[in-house]
C-alpha cells in the first residue's frame, strides 16, 4: 500500500544530497588555491579566461546535483519507464547558477544570507522536480508553477551576475543562447505532454541572444539588463504556450506584449 505522500521525495535523500552540494560550494569558499589563466592568442585574437577552484567546484557540484537528482527520483512509485533527464536539467543548471552569486559576494553577512538562499533554491527545485513526475500528485500544479517561476528567476540571478562580472560578450551570448534554450524548453515540456518544442526553444534562445549582444554596450546596470533580457524571455515562451493551446494569434501576443512592456518600462523607471 503507497504511503499517503509517496509523491514527496525521501527526506534522508533530500538531505544527504542537498548537504553534498553545500559542503561543495562552503569548501570553495574554504580552501584557498592559486588561479591559472588560459589563454588563446591568435591573428587579431585574445582570449583569456582564469580558471579557479571554484571553477571546478562548480562543475562538480553540477554533476552531483544530476546524479544525485537521477537518484533521488528513482523511487519515484510513478517513474516506471519515463525518461529521467527532463527532471535533471534545472536542478543541474541551478547548481550552476547559484555558483555564479557565491563566487562574486565578499566574505561575511553577505555570503552567509546567499548560501541559506541557496540551500532554499535547491530543496524547491529537488521537491517540485520529484512531485511533477506524477501529473495526478494533489500538488502538482503548484509544483509546476513553482518551477516556472523558479527558471525565470534562475535566468534572472544568471544574466545579473554575468553583467555584474564583467564577462566578455563572446562568452555573453553563448551563455545566453543556451540557458534560455534549456528552460523555455523544460517550461514548454511542463504542460503534461511528451512534446519537446526544440524549434521554439531554439527561436527564444536566439531572440534572447540577440537581445543580450545588442545591450552588451550599453550602459545599464546588471539588474536593468537582467529585467531586459528576463521579461522577452518569459514573453515568448508565453507566446508559444498560448499558440499551442490554439489561441488566436491577437489574443495570445496580448499577454506577452504587456509582459515585455513592464520588463523594459522597468528598466526604464530604474535609472
Amino acid at each position: 500500500m503507497q504511503e499517503s505522500h509517496s509523491y514527496l521525495p525521501s527526506a534522508n535523500r533530500l538531505g544527504m544530497l542537498i548537504a553534498s552540494i553545500l559542503l561543495t560550494f562552503a569548501l570553495t569558499r574554504l580552501v584557498q588555491s592559486p588561479r591559472f589563466t588560459l589563454t588563446i592568442t591568435l591573428p587579431g585574437f585574445y582570449f583569456a579566461y582564469p580558471l579557479t577552484l571554484g571553477s571546478a567546484m562548480t562543475v562538480f557540484a553540477a554533476a552531483l546535483t544530476a546524479t544525485g537528482m537521477d537518484w533521488l527520483i528513482r523511487d519515484h512509485p510513478a517513474l516506471g519507464q519515463k525518461p529521467r533527464v527532463e527532471h535533471l536539467m534545472l536542478p543541474t543548471l541551478t547548481t550552476f547558477v547559484i555558483g555564479a552569486p557565491l563566487a562574486l559576494l565578499p566574505n561575511g553577512t553577505a555570503w552567509w544570507v546567499g548560501f541559506a538562499f541557496s540551500a532554499v533554491l535547491l530543496t524547491s527545485v529537488f521537491v517540485a522536480e520529484y512531485i511533477t513526475i506524477d501529473a495526478s500528485a494533489p500538488p502538482y500544479a503548484i509544483a509546476r508553477a513553482g518551477l516556472t517561476a523558479l527558471a525565470y528567476t534562475l535566468f534572472l540571478i544568471l544574466v545579473t551576475s554575468l553583467r555584474f562580472s564583467g564577462v566578455r560578450m563572446f562568452l555573453l551570448v553563448p551563455i545566453i543562447f543556451i540557458v534560455a534554450m534549456l528552460i523555455s524548453l523544460r517550461i514548454l515540456h511542463l504542460d503534461g505532454t511528451d512534446r519537446w518544442d526544440f524549434p521554439w526553444a531554439i527561436g527564444i534562445a536566439f531572440v534572447c541572444a540577440q537581445i543580450g549582444a545588442g545591450l552588451h554596450y550599453w550602459p545599464l546596470t546588471p539588474i536593468q539588463f537582467g529585467l531586459a533580457l528576463t521579461g522577452p524571455l518569459y514573453a515568448l515562451t508565453m507566446l508559444c504556450a498560448n499558440l499551442t493551446e490554439n489561441i488566436p494569434l491577437r489574443r495570445a501576443a496580448l499577454g506577452p506584449a504587456i509582459i515585455v512592456g513592464i520588463a523594459w518600462g522597468s528598466v526604464i523607471f530604474l535609472r
